[in-house]
């Protein structure tokens, strides 16, 4: 049996990239996993079993977790998602900041690792190196799928009327970089090139207010750069699919699952030049804004608002390149787990 780590995912309100990973990898495993929190699987599984886990956690949040790993009465494998604490702490919530350092050195107790990207994958085993982890355990990558929850696979749809869209999924903060974004499309209106900008999702309690007021600022000059809080899948793919392009312009991401729902859907993506993005990006579908600048957004956002021939080769490089699903992904796990 696969016990499946349901520890924090089960209080989750909110539709992260954490808490998609997790519910769609249960929902996929089916009959074969059974979620649970940390306390009643340690008390559950025998040495045929395994623990799975997606989640972050440290021995402060889940008193005598270490001993529970170190005691091996199941087998431990987990998937692992970035260092983004420790490589951007000024930006990152402190809590998660505390806990990080201690996460990724208890990943190494584990007798199997995915990563969710080959970016990823090069982190933890450069931090293993790097604390002089001896005899780490196996870390491959895991593809997260692309097939986000009611959206099914098909070409964008037709040209809308008004202006064309351009849709960033993602909380309000830093890391997310939405500024560069209003600041390109500030700069195209101001050459009267007009555009709407919708951005998705919840505020960062610690870093995002900032840019919540500049949105609001920008807002009433603009009345078509709107901030959306909360929305519902299927609510998002319906924005997602009448737009000209998604943006993701992160400074830093694991994996960048808004990418690659947008191929999804048919619909070109515009990113940012980090080496998860750029991964995900070089089967086609997306432009690349190399350094990540205000300018080359300002360029590359021109180039897909504008340039119909690119647009429409964008979009069909997205409507017909391969790309993974939940289901393979918990078919993978399924099958390693089960050998």
């Amino acid at each position: 049996m696969i016990f499946f780590d349901t520890t924090s995912a089960s209080s989750w309100r909110h539709s992260s990239g954490l808490a998609r990973v997790s519910r769609r990898l249960l929902g996929e495993l089916g009959a074969s996993a059974a979620g649970a929190g940390w306390p009643q699987i340690a008390g559950m599984a025998g040495k045929d079993d395994w623990f799975l886990t997606p989640e972050l956690f440290s021995e402060a949040e889940r008193p005598g977790f270490a001993s529970f790993l170190g005691g091996r009465t199941c087998r431990l494998a987990a998937v692992y998602h970035d260092a983004i604490p420790i490589k951007h702490p000024a930006i990152t919530w402190p809590r998660s900041v505390g806990r990080h350092p201690g996460y990724m050195k208890l990943l190494a107790r584990f007798d199997r690792v995915w990563a969710v990207s080959q970016a990823s994958r090069d982190e933890l085993l450069g931090f293993w190196r790097w604390q002089g982890v001896p005899d780490p355990p196996p870390v491959e990558v895991l593809a997260l799928g692309a097939d986000g929850p009611g959206a099914g696979r098909a070409p964008v749809a037709g040209a809308r009327e008004g202006p064309p869209r351009i849709v960033a999924t993602g909380i309000l903060e830093p890391r997310k970089n939405q500024g560069v974004l209003i600041d390109a499309c500030e700069a195209l209106r101001r050459e009267g090139l007009e555009m709407e900008l919708h951005l998705v999702g919840r505020v960062n309690p610690h870093f995002g207010l900032g840019i919540r007021k500049r949105i609001a600022a920008a807002g009433k000059r603009w009345p078509g750069l709107r901030h959306h809080p909360g929305m519902g899948d299927p609510e998002l793919a319906g924005l997602i699919r009448t737009a000209r392009a998604t943006a993701m312009p992160s400074i830093a991401e694991g994996c960048g699952l808004p990418l690659l729902e947008s191929l999804w859907m048919g619909v070109p993506c515009v990113c940012s030049d980090i080496a998860p993005l750029v991964e995900n990006a070089r089967e086609g579908g997306c432009l690349v804004v190399a350094g990540n600048t205000p300018d080359g957004w300002r360029d590359a956002l021109r180039r897909v608002l504008t340039d119909d021939a690119l647009h429409a080769r964008l979009c069909a490089e997205a409507a017909g390149r391969p790309l993974p699903t939940w289901s393979a992904a918990a078919e993978t796990l399924r099958r390693a787990l089960s050998a």
